[in-house]
């Protein structure tokens, strides 16, 4: 669907959607978390982080952007737990800092979001390591730019590009991160990602 944009009330459902995708998978991804602690709790802080934004946005009876933008970003920062529900907290920071002054999110919109939820997460960890939900969002981020450079205006297409990267990403993140081979698993944080992607895409699919 090429000049497919995200109105405010479809970038709200996408949250909630997110939300609920990563809440549904919480045990799931708390059973791969091995790195930089084996305590079992990714899925459990990404979900307390995540749900916090939703809380925010669901709030919102006529939501536009800005106001989304506004309620993402705080309440993802309130809500954050743990390292990987703190770095999911940037990158919607990022994200959201991006698109706050756009009517609607198109094409443009929403790999300059990406960009700059990447930059954003990446300047906020110490000592950035590759394997981890970082290089999952990068990897992303980058197939998004990539259709766009390439002329691709369909927005659904681009989505399913940037979740079908992200699962890719994930694959090789025990090729990058030793003690995730060791133990045989993906990243937790990664994974936890993946999902919510998976749901930002269906969701704008059935519009």
């Amino acid at each position: 669907m090429a000049d497919t944009k995200i109105n405010g009330a479809l970038f709200q459902s996408m949250v909630t959607e997110g939300a609920l995708a990563i809440t549904e998978q919480k045990e799931q991804i708390n059973e791969l978390n091995v790195f930089p602690v084996p305590d079992g709790d990714t899925g459990t802080n990404m979900t307390l982080t995540i749900m916090s934004a939703a809380k925010e946005v669901g709030a919102l009876a006529v939501p536009d952007m800005e106001t989304l933008a506004k309620a993402i970003s705080s309440g993802s920062l309130r809500g954050a737990r743990g390292n990987s529900g703190v770095i999911l907290s940037q990158l919607f920071r990022g994200f959201t800092k991006a698109v706050s002054k756009a009517d609607s999110l198109g094409k443009d919109e929403i790999t300059a979001g990406f960009t700059r939820a990447v930059e954003t997460a990446y300047k906020a960890v110490m000592k950035p390591t590759e394997g981890t939900i970082l290089t999952v969002v990068r990897e992303s981020a980058q197939a998004g730019l990539n259709e766009v450079k390439a002329g691709n205006d369909d927005l659904v297409d681009i989505m399913e590009k940037i979740y079908d990267a992200s699962e890719e990403a994930l694959k090789k993140t025990p090729d990058l991160l030793p003690v995730l081979k060791e133990v045989g698993v993906v990243d937790s944080g990664g994974h936890g990602l993946v999902f919510v992607l998976q749901a930002f895409y269906e969701s704008l699919g059935s519009r």
